[in-house]
């Protein structure tokens, strides 16, 4: 008896199913198997054990937390030579584990995704961090903590954070007495929320693209990463639409009208969901 090999989304889904044992690096490297179809995810997940089996060989066992952190740094970002993309900040290539793996450039949350699972193959407590506009890793170091820039290497000080955040903080548009403290933007992100980040990015690209094949790929591991939020299944609704699935976009639209009402876009999705039930086939007589 013959097996049929998962699908991508089908692994991934396995990937992701329960929080508790959720594999950030694996799942994150899969994200590009709906581009590389052939892509061995055990292996480049081999090549990154290789990577740290170097750096433990270098950490002495009774190393502090602090000279774990020097020596992580040093072979990440200098021996290794990993580094933000600057020359093509948007390619997809950026956030492809494999592939920034290979470059040594990525975007800056891709970048953490590797730099973590160093930190924890090398004894350290890190966590990423969804600070706006560029993801950052905080270590734990005693009673402290230090806020790595995964882009640059750089270690950021609460001044150097503070300036980032003004900046975010001008273009949001926020009242003065609604400024939030620095210390909310630096809480731990979960895996989850982390492959958001990264789907999400992707689903930029192929938005401003027009890419609607690549963006339904990205779109139907959103639904599956975050099936709580209706918003994913409307913009995966909009997306068949776009591509001539009208049943399929239908079912996605009115998942979300049900979910959500009295949402600003509901008058206009209850419209365009009007249309596309017309377009469905009858029913078999």
């Amino acid at each position: 008896m013959r097996f049929a090999a998962p699908t991508p989304l089908e692994y991934f889904a396995t990937l992701v199913a329960e929080d508790d044992g959720l594999n950030l690096l694996e799942a994150a490297i899969s994200l590009a198997q709906d581009e590389h179809p052939q892509l061995d995810v055990q292996a480049v997940l081999a090549h990154v054990d290789g990577l740290a089996r170097r750096l433990r060989g270098r950490i002495a066992a009774d190393a502090a937390p602090a000279q774990r952190l020097r020596l992580l740094t040093r072979f990440f970002h200098g021996e290794l030579g990993f580094a933000g993309n600057l020359n093509n900040y948007y390619a997809m290539d950026n956030s492809f584990i494999h592939r920034v793996v290979e470059t040594r450039r990525g975007l800056p949350i891709a970048l953490a995704v590797l730099l973590l699972e160093l930190a924890e193959q090398a004894g350290l407590r890190a966590v990423g961090v969804a600070f706006p506009g560029h993801f950052l890793v905080k270590f734990k170091i005693g009673l402290g903590e230090v806020v790595i820039d995964p882009f640059t290497g750089d270690s950021l000080s609460p001044a150097r954070l503070d300036e980032r955040l003004a900046v975010y903080r001008q273009g949001s548009g926020l009242p003065d007495d609604m400024e939030l403290p620095l210390e909310f933007f630096l809480r731990a992100a979960t895996k989850r929320q982390i492959l958001t980040r990264m789907l999400r990015n992707l689903k930029e690209v192929h938005r401003a693209a027009h890419d609607w094949p690549r963006l339904l790929g990205v779109q139907q591991r959103l639904v599956v990463l975050q099936p709580a939020d209706p918003a994913e299944r409307r913009d995966r609704g909009l997306v068949l639409e776009a591509i001539g699935a009208p049943s399929a976009a239908a079912d996605d639209l009115a998942f979300y009208l049900a979910e959500r009402s009295d949402a600003p876009d509901a008058a206009e999705l209850r419209a365009r969901l009007a249309l596309l039930l017309e377009q469905r086939p009858p029913p078999l007589q």
